[in-house]
């Protein structure tokens, strides 16, 4: 778990998204504490309404590189002029809102909290379906915290699904610390049971993200798991696959249970069923045993599979970890990979929205956006902003038929239709 200072400048859209980004960082275990100085990360909110802004913006960023171990830059300024940040040399990750929540974990797997109770945010429900993983990561502080796998019965977690979706849930977020070893604690693989059953015996109009799933323990389910999102249209054709290094040597250094071929089998699989899907994945990058060679196999595996949301994060220690034992790499040397691994993610996650112009999308309203706005998930999980929602009548939890019109690097921007 992380150690995390956030502030926030300008409108209360922007403060509206700092709370969003605070509530998903202690759904995933980590705690903030006073001050830059005792902060594992800090996350800057930035606001860029005028030029003495854009200054003020910049030289706290400089006060926070020094003053933090990693910093985080996202909000208004970091989308529009992200490249003032880099040209000034700040040491930092420039993301969007949505992306900070998962780039603090460090690769690690998330810790749902305590317990495997459902949350209810808004028409978001979070369901953590078992709490534990069956990973052995070398970089990974999580695993000291949550142990082993501990899966609930099949029959808890619908109960608990369906018990969200009548308290006014219409996006189930079926959430863990692996969900794809879902079971394996009772000698089964159960997660394709589970969605079918969450699916078929749950009334009401509703979509299911499923939340992080480890390849190792995906793969020996993967066909039945993409049957599974083949036949059930509220699950949303979305999977999230931490490969985390395009590299064997690197990944056996990692512990990670897979090898670069499982995690391409699996994207086959979903391939050659869905015609329409998203891959979600995590790199780190600048682990401590990472070579040239070893960077430049991830960035050739990146432009494989050319994942639509990607999680690119540079390697930190953790204490009490293995990988905290490591020599590590030199700073400069991690900047420069998570720069070009950065770039190359900007491309390919524009390149997929762009060839979303024109077409028509059916999507759900999931948050109210900035401004007048609502941020809409299609059946992809792509992420559709439609504007002037009031206006429009629109509100979370409503579907509705928008035209991609034109994109913003990480999400698009729909018309009514």
């Amino acid at each position: 778990m992380a150690r995390y200072h956030i502030e926030t400048y300008g409108c209360t859209s922007n403060r509206g998204e700092s709370r969003q980004i605070e509530s998903a960082l202690r759904d995933a275990g980590h705690y903030p504490v006073d001050g830059p100085e005792a902060a594992d990360v800090a996350i800057m909110n930035t606001c860029t309404v005028v030029e003495k802004t854009e200054r003020n913006m910049l030289r706290r960023a400089k006060e926070l590189e020094s003053e933090t171990a990693d910093l985080i830059i996202t909000g208004c300024m970091a989308l529009a002029q992200g490249e003032e940040f880099r040209e000034e040399d700040v040491d930092a990750q420039i993301l969007h809102w949505d992306d900070v929540p998962a780039a603090v974990t460090n690769g690690e797997c998330p810790n749902p909290g305590p317990g495997t109770d459902p949350v209810l945010d808004g028409v978001v429900g979070i369901l953590p379906i078992a709490r534990g993983c069956l990973s052995n990561c070398s970089y990974c502080i999580t695993k000291f915290a949550t142990g082993r796998v501990d899966s609930p019965p099949v029959e808890e977690n619908v109960e608990k699904a369906r018990a969200l979706v009548h308290a006014g849930a219409k996006e189930l977020r079926i959430t863990g610390q692996d969900t794809g070893v879902y079971g394996w604690d009772e000698g089964d693989r159960k997660l394709p049971e589970l969605l079918d059953r969450i699916c078929t015996e749950i009334d009401g109009d509703f979509r299911v993200r499923l939340g992080m799933a480890n390849p190792g323990g995906i793969h020996g389910i993967r066909e039945e798991l993409v049957e599974a999102f083949d036949r059930h249209e509220q699950l949303y054709n979305f999977i999230h696959l931490p490969v985390q290094s395009g590299s064997d040597t690197v990944l056996e250094d990692m512990r990670r249970q897979h090898r670069v071929e499982k995690f391409l089998e699996i994207v086959e699989t979903f391939d050659s069923t869905l015609d329409y899907w998203t891959l979600s994945t995590d790199f780190i990058v600048g682990f401590p045993t990472e070579t040239e060679e070893d960077h430049a196999q991830s960035m050739a595996l990146f432009r494989e599979v050319r994942p639509e949301k990607v999680n690119v994060t540079r390697f930190s220690k953790r204490p009490g970890t293995d990988a905290a034992e490591m020599k590590g790499l030199g700073g400069t040397v991690k900047k420069e990979r998570s720069k070009e691994m950065s770039e190359l993610k900007r491309e390919v996650v524009a390149e997929a929205y762009e060839s979303m112009i024109g077409e028509t999308r059916r999507v759900m309203a999931v948050r109210e956006g900035t401004g007048d706005s609502v941020k809409c998930r299609d059946e992809a999980y792509r992420q559709i902003i439609v504007r002037d929602a009031t206006e429009r009548g629109i509100e979370p939890g409503d579907f509705l038929d928008v035209e991609v019109t034109s994109h913003q690097t990480v999400y698009a921007f729909g018309e009514p239709v």
